[in-house]
């Protein structure tokens, strides 16, 4: 039985640009929540609001280091919707593989003189 439930938190998090972002800059380094929200024009609030759907979908983990609460990326749920969609790039290579066999196939058929049947000559016993 498929486990959707973990596949459904991650996309649900990445349709956001805003989460996204997140996690492009998390890609490069943790970072508190002042510093994730600095590119944003949006509150502090708000970008908390943003890093617990990504908390929750397991994409985030908060850390700690002293009084301050770093945000780090966790790509194993990354690396879960890529096989995921590694699937359907495999269906959708063949599906491509079988259409360029039919292109090659058609364009030697329209390559090809259409050939006119032979009449025999006078006296040809043929």
């Amino acid at each position: 039985m498929l486990v959707t439930a973990p596949l459904d938190a991650t996309f649900a998090a990445l349709a956001d640009p805003t989460r996204r972002a997140i996690l492009a800059r998390l890609a490069k380094g943790e970072a508190s929540v002042l510093e994730l929200a600095e590119p944003f024009d949006m509150s502090q609030p708000a970008i908390s609001k943003h890093l617990k759907v990504l908390e929750r979908a397991g994409l985030v983990l908060r850390g700690r280091d002293a009084q301050r609460r770093p945000r780090r990326l966790e790509a194993k749920p990354l690396a879960d919707a890529t096989q995921w969609l590694e699937s359907y790039r495999e269906f959708w290579e063949r599906r491509f593989t079988q259409l360029d066999a039919l292109l090659v196939e058609m364009k030697g058929l329209q390559s090809k003189p259409a050939r006119r049947a032979r009449r025999p000559k006078q006296g040809d016993d043929r």
